[in-house]
């Protein structure tokens, strides 16, 4: 299954174009930057959630500050990691080193880019049969060959190790 349309094509285009101007002048050209399209859309079989393990993913650049070491939010070409955590965390254990996005929303409720409170409510009620660990990564990746290379294989390695049958992402 290709994920993206013309995916070596994109990347010729990106090495060539926004990437190789971004290190020869160190500045972000976004009009440069061609964003990836596809003309078929990506096939999936429906679930029914009432008995599907959920994955929650999210590019917030959540993580685990105890445990885990931040985002390398500061690097100008991204960070394709990913993080785990248990869907049940604690809110105020929950950190996040991602630059690109305005953080005083998640600050104030952090349910509006991690809705675990409603998803372990959905879980009580039977309306989802269970959640698998979160994943979470850093959204800013310019890479989008990168992105499908590294990071979307690392969140699928998860996704079998926790047999979830279903994901729900919340972009940042």
């Amino acid at each position: 299954m290709n994920i993206l349309d013309n995916k070596d094509l994109w990347a010729k285009t990106f090495h060539e174009g926004w990437l190789a101007q971004f290190q020869r002048t160190g500045k972000f050209y976004w009009d440069a930057y061609v964003r990836p399209r596809n003309q078929t859309p990506v096939p999936g079989a429906a679930v029914d959630l009432r008995s599907s393990r959920l994955m929650f993913i999210t590019s917030a650049g959540g993580y685990l500050p105890e445990s885990q070491k931040p985002f390398d939010a500061g690097n100008p070409l991204g960070d394709y990691a990913i993080r785990v955590f248990p869907a049940t965390t604690p809110f105020e254990k929950i950190a996040y080193s991602h630059e690109h996005y305005d953080h005083s929303a998640v600050n104030e409720d952090p349910q509006v880019l991690l809705p675990l409170g409603h998803l372990n409510k959905m879980v009580s009620e039977g309306k989802i049969g269970d959640l698998t660990q979160v994943v979470s990564f850093m959204g800013y990746q310019p890479d989008v060959a990168r992105l499908l290379d590294e990071t979307f294989p690392a969140i699928l390695k998860v996704a079998q190790e926790e047999e979830a049958q279903a994901a729900f992402l919340v972009p940042s």
